[in-house]
């Protein structure tokens, strides 16, 4: 096995360095469960080890304040706050399914990624358990794909369902880490968009898949659940150093998504939904060319000249300075400025 790279050896040894102070200071680990998915043969379920101050310790705590209710006022603040977190490497977890139990650990960055087999549950949502020493147990919520299902959604986040202004440096560091999680504005008629054609695929799936880190999690499931979008799992990334290099790839980070679900529910084909901001277009075109048989569609949200220039500088998309990409002609594309151009555009796509 090859060495891991220096970064990912550096971030290890401060996160043991903070493990072991934080303990000795009476900090206690927390799990947060994120939303899973899966079929009747296999459930993905997610989640994060923390370490946290007892309820105790938090400044100016109520005595008679639950551990929920100090969350939730945690949560209410600055989105900066979301980042500065500590995870609880190597911590045993146990993780119940229906019917089954099984045994895990959390990894170098206290992230839970558990496949659990012959669970037993039937299609839709269900709640599975997540336990871990020292910690309160919490249920993790989980979507299992109806094997009779044959659509599905795979959505972007950024420009596309929210207004981030990403990723231009100064603007995407003043939304994520100065301004209320709650600060960012919805596109108009995506949720419309979802919801419509959900219900006429009552079976599909819907997954979000981001460049953004998993931190922000809470503040996405909130906006999309005020804002009424579908509820469907967040397949996010660590913004930290990984055993290849100093940072991850957003791209790759995407296009691994993309192939896992297609081999994971090979029954499904997805309807692809992105923006032209940055480098949706082309991951989406050549997962088609690669596998054309797990795409239904791919729907691109124009963003206008302005949110161009706040996402990469210059007011034409990526695509008009590029090579043209070769489409295959048996996926349709479609593209409009906001969700109810791309609702009119799809029901005839989809139709043929």
């Amino acid at each position: 096995m090859a060495r891991p790279h220096a970064a990912a050896i550096v971030e290890d040894a401060w996160h043991r360095r903070v493990n072991a102070v934080l303990r000795a200071r009476g900090w206690q680990t927390r799990i947060v469960s994120h939303t899973g998915y899966g079929s009747e043969s296999f459930v993905r379920v997610l989640g994060r080890v923390l370490l946290t101050r007892r309820p105790e310790q938090h400044p100016g705590a109520d005595a008679e304040a639950s551990v929920p209710e100090l969350r939730a006022a945690e949560e209410q603040q600055r989105g900066w706050r979301a980042f500065i977190t500590a995870p609880a490497m190597n911590v045993p977890v146990t993780i119940t399914v229906g019917g089954r139990t099984v045994h895990a650990r959390s990894d170098r960055s206290g992230y839970i990624d558990v496949q659990v087999r012959d669970h037993g549950l039937d299609p839709g949502w269900h709640e599975v358990r997540v336990e871990s020493p020292d910690a309160e147990p919490v249920d993790a919520v989980v979507y299992v794909v109806a094997p009779e299902a044959t659509f599905g959604i795979i959505s972007d986040i950024d420009d596309t369902v929210i207004s981030t202004s990403l990723p231009r440096p100064f603007i995407a560091a003043w939304n994520t880490f100065v301004r209320a999680g709650n600060a960012r504005h919805v596109v108009p008629g995506m949720a419309t968009l979802y919801r419509e054609l959900l219900a006429e695929h009552p079976d599909a799936p819907i997954v979000y898949v981001s460049t953004g880190a998993w931190n922000t999690s809470p503040h996405l499931n909130r906006f999309l659940k005020k804002h009424g979008y579908p509820l469907g799992p967040l397949l996010l990334t660590d913004w930290g150093p990984t055993n290849t290099g100093w940072f991850r790839s957003g791209q790759e980070h995407k296009r691994s998504c993309l192939h896992r679900l297609a081999n994971e529910l090979p029954h499904i084909q997805w309807l692809l939904i992105g923006d032209d901001g940055q480098h949706d277009p082309k991951i989406y075109g050549d997962f088609a060319e690669e596998r054309p048989d797990k795409v239904r569609a791919i729907a691109i949200r124009e963003l206008t000249p302005t949110e161009q220039v706040l996402s990469h500088g210059i007011p034409v998309s990526n695509e008009e300075l590029a090579p043209r990409h070769r489409q295959r002609r048996d996926v349709p594309v479609c593209r409009a400025g906001d969700g109810y151009g791309l609702l009119r555009l799809l029901r005839v796509a989809l139709s043929r």
